[in-house]
């Protein structure tokens, strides 16, 4: 299942300071869309105030044209799933429940899991590579064996729309790309923030690039990812070029001259 978002003239401002100012975003049934932009720039302030965590002081985010502000929780749960930067807290209870706790918004208030709730969390576990972990407890895990149930766990609430903030934290390279390439095939509109520019430029259809607040550019990575605008924006130096295998653009970044 998959859906359309529409952020439209969305702001955020906390403390006469505007964190999101004005932002319009979109995008299609089954795109991959990311967030890029340096530490500040509002892409998780953008993130919560999509998934609900934050209202917005204007603006407004639809979901196939309903205002994800006007569900309950438990109907948006039902239709997006997010994944938080940092958000594996200390669940008392085993990989499988937590992974589990995803179907929570299809069930009525202490309902049993079913037989079909039980396969899909351990679907989600396998799709992710922790099947071997299912009976841990789930603050033993390291970080990126959280950040991998979590993914898990959202994916089980079988959701249109996944929102998730920075997906690949703690992860090594091997499960960064394993992630994003499940994300990408997961059947499900993909919106995410990420610091990595070439996992981006790899796995993103088109790129919104954020800066303090504002959308400075967008477009498909290589109409967004330039030497001017990492330049402008990060306040780098970088070669970009062509991946003669993938095809995408690769980012190569410069040290400061002396």
């Amino acid at each position: 299942m998959t859906a359309t978002l529409s952020v439209e003239d969305l702001s955020y401002e906390t403390a006469g300071r505007h964190l999101v100012n004005h932002v319009d975003l979109t995008a299609a049934p089954g795109e991959t869309v990311g967030l890029v932009g340096p530490n500040g720039s509002g892409k998780t302030t953008l993130l919560r105030c999509v998934y609900g965590a934050l209202r917005p002081t204007h603006g407004r985010a639809l979901l196939d044209g309903d205002d994800l502000h006007a569900m309950t929780p438990r109907t948006r749960a039902r239709r997006l799933a997010t994944v938080p930067q940092d958000g594996a807290t200390d669940f008392e209870l085993t990989v499988r429940e937590v992974v589990a706790m995803g179907r929570s918004p299809h069930k009525r208030f202490w309902e049993a899991d079913t037989a079909a709730d039980t396969a899909l969390a351990d679907t989600a576990l396998a799709r992710v590579g922790i099947t071997t972990l299912a009976n841990r407890a789930f603050p033993s895990l390291s970080g990126g064996e959280r950040q991998r149930a979590l993914v898990a766990r959202a994916l089980v609430q079988e959701p249109a729309l996944l929102v998730l903030d920075e997906p690949t934290n703690h992860l090594d390279i091997r499960y960064q790309l394993g992630i994003l390439t499940l994300i990408r095939k997961s059947g499900t509109t993909n919106l995410l923030a990420l610091h990595d520019l070439n996992l981006a430029a790899y796995y993103c259809d088109r790129i919104y690039v954020l800066q303090e607040g504002r959308i400075v550019a967008s477009g498909t990575p290589p109409e967004v990812l330039t030497p001017d605008l990492l330049k402008a924006v990060y306040g780098v130096t970088a070669e970009v070029s062509t991946h003669p295998a993938t095809g995408a653009p690769t980012v190569t970044y410069l040290p400061p001259s002396a």
